[in-house]
């Protein structure tokens, strides 16, 4: 169904803006995206360079006029991106939309914060400019075909972490029952902790059974882990399969910027809007 909502007419400008900044098949378009990821890369490097104190100390005073580099240049992105898209609201709404802000976001709140009580949330607001490196992966051709095969498997993935959950529910309560409290296993969700521990093949071995009835389900335990684990690589690979087969374009909607259309769509299946 086509959505109502009224969009911006088309001017040549903002078509030609749009396919350098949302499309991938053209030449404009590939080396927009790779300036953009080694922005995002050197961004992300400063971000990881700057908890460093030795280098901080150092190099603090670049660090911070480089933050602010970049900042400024993936707000004129996130501007541009918003002024080529027929329904901004829709992009601002959409994760990649909600992405671009937190890249940009952390970096103007620390100037309301200041003073040295707020030294801890400035801290923790530049650290989240590390999202910067989820902007990645509107990068990667692979990245949007693996993420439309999660999607299409969402609904099995659902139903097996249910399965999963359920059985180290049984396997925590079972285990509560059998070992002591001196082992380790206090309490129902202190076992179910175990349980999970052990069914995912990772044994921290902080809690062990001491019993000979706790080990032999222990044992069940780990064997079923590695069965368990195979099952949803199946289900995503079947789903990939799926999706290579279905010759997904690249194209994005000129309207709400959505990507995933068929190579022969003339209409967006989003929003409705003519491609």
């Amino acid at each position: 169904m086509r959505n109502n909502t009224t969009s911006r007419p088309v001017s040549k400008f903002r078509q030609k803006l749009h396919e350098i900044i949302f499309e991938a098949d053209t030449s404009s378009g590939r080396l927009f995206d790779v300036l953009l990821i080694i922005g995002i890369l050197l961004s992300v490097l400063m971000v990881m360079l700057d908890s460093v104190s030795a280098i901080q100390k150092t190099y603090g005073s670049f660090l911070y006029g480089a933050e602010w580099f970049f900042t400024i240049l993936f707000t004129v992105e996130y501007g541009l991106r918003l002024y080529c898209v027929g329904r901004p609201i829709l992009y601002a709404r959409s994760f990649y939309g909600v992405v671009d802000l937190l890249a940009i976001l952390p970096t103007y709140l620390s100037i309301f914060i200041p003073g040295s009580q707020y030294f801890l949330v400035i801290r923790l607001l530049r650290v989240l400019r590390i999202f910067r490196v989820l902007k990645l992966v509107q990068y990667l051709d692979e990245a949007k075909l693996l993420i439309a095969a999660l999607k299409a498997s969402r609904r099995k993935v659902i139903v097996f972490l249910f399965t999963v959950l359920t059985l180290v529910i049984m396997f925590g309560s079972l285990m509560y029952f059998i070992e002591s409290k001196e082992t380790g296993f206090t309490s129902i969700p202190r076992s179910i902790y175990w349980a999970i521990v052990t069914l995912t093949t990772v044994g921290y071995g902080d809690i062990s059974p001491k019993t000979g009835t706790g080990q032999f389900l222990a044992a069940m335990i780990m064997i079923l882990g590695y069965a368990i684990i195979a099952i949803p690589t199946g289900i995503v690979t079947v789903e990939m399969a799926g999706v290579f087969r279905k010759n997904i374009s690249t194209q994005a909607c000129p309207e709400c910027s959505t990507e995933g259309h068929d190579t022969d769509a003339l209409y967006c299946k989003f929003c409705g809007s003519k491609l």
